[in-house]
């Protein structure tokens, strides 16, 4: 699989431009950075530290249609949709891990995923994937006799709140317990807000430092709390799984998947 990276010259980016090329059966043909930006044409494997690749950062997906297969996005969503339609139109599959999709951007992914293959997962962790199984299989044995807190924490730099990650986990809890995450969500609390309800779940978002990802789901009861954790401690995590994810849709023309089809967890 020849695979592009979106946002080539940022934290993530050249992280996954070092997980392509440890990895085997993909390589990396392409690469972009911003239209404006004083790096186009240099090569990318010495911008990310691995060495020269003779691969020349691009300003645009256009000038660089004809040299890739499947495109890694790990950048903003509104970047992240345009280049969505751009894939779609020219029969190039997608890998995505850009966090902060609204509504309507989630249905263009349905829409354009009739046309080409998109994996699109708020973490490509694999660790993070196994804890949305566990997570499910915990809130089907605890029931609705537990309250549920999830608490998160990124670097200073991260922009949206709470993380994908962890509306992910809440969404994998309330599935289990039956419940509309969108009506049972509270998202942090202040002055007088009364007890808390039995059906809600609790988000509690921190910004500091350069934490890569810490997750925590809360299940309390008298007498006793359950506290499934996952920290990461290197954005490697998700470039190596975003590589999986690309090598696994090569066998796929079209169609919308997420990690869990990844890993055959469901």
């Amino acid at each position: 699989m020849r695979v592009a990276v979106m946002g080539a010259a940022g934290r993530m980016g050249k992280t996954l431009v070092e997980a392509v090329t440890q990895a085997d059966g993909v390589e990396l043909t392409a690469a972009t950075v911003l239209p404006d930006s004083s790096l186009i044409g240099a090569d990318v494997g010495e911008l990310a530290g691995v060495g020269k690749l003779n691969v020349a950062l691009a300003g645009s997906l256009q000038d660089i249609v004809d040299d890739f297969d499947v495109l890694i996005d790990f950048t903003q969503p509104e970047t992240t949709m345009e280049n969505l339609t751009f894939c779609a139109e020219h029969g190039k599959k997608m890998v995505i891990g850009t966090t902060g999709l609204t509504d309507d951007q989630k249905a263009h992914l349905a829409a354009c995923a009739e046309k080409t293959a998109v994996m699109f997962a708020s973490n490509m962790s694999v660790g993070v994937n196994l804890c949305f199984k566990v997570l499910d299989m915990v809130a089907r044995t605890l029931g609705d006799d537990y309250d549920v807190e999830i608490i998160e924490t990124h670097h200073r730099h991260k922009v949206d709140s709470p993380s994908g990650t962890a509306l992910s986990m809440g969404e994998a809890v309330a599935g289990a317990l039956g419940r509309d995450l969108k009506k049972c969500a509270v998202y942090g609390r202040e002055g007088q807000v009364g007890a808390r309800t039995r059906e809600e779940i609790g988000f509690e978002t921190i910004r500091a430092g350069d934490v890569v990802g810490d997750h925590t789901v809360l299940f309390a009861n008298e007498g006793e709390r359950i506290e499934i954790t996952h920290k990461a401690s290197s954005r490697m995590t998700f470039a190596k799984g975003a590589v999986r994810a690309s090598k696994w849709l090569e066998s796929h023309d079209k169609g919308l998947f997420d990690m869990q089809d990844v890993l055959d967890l469901r």
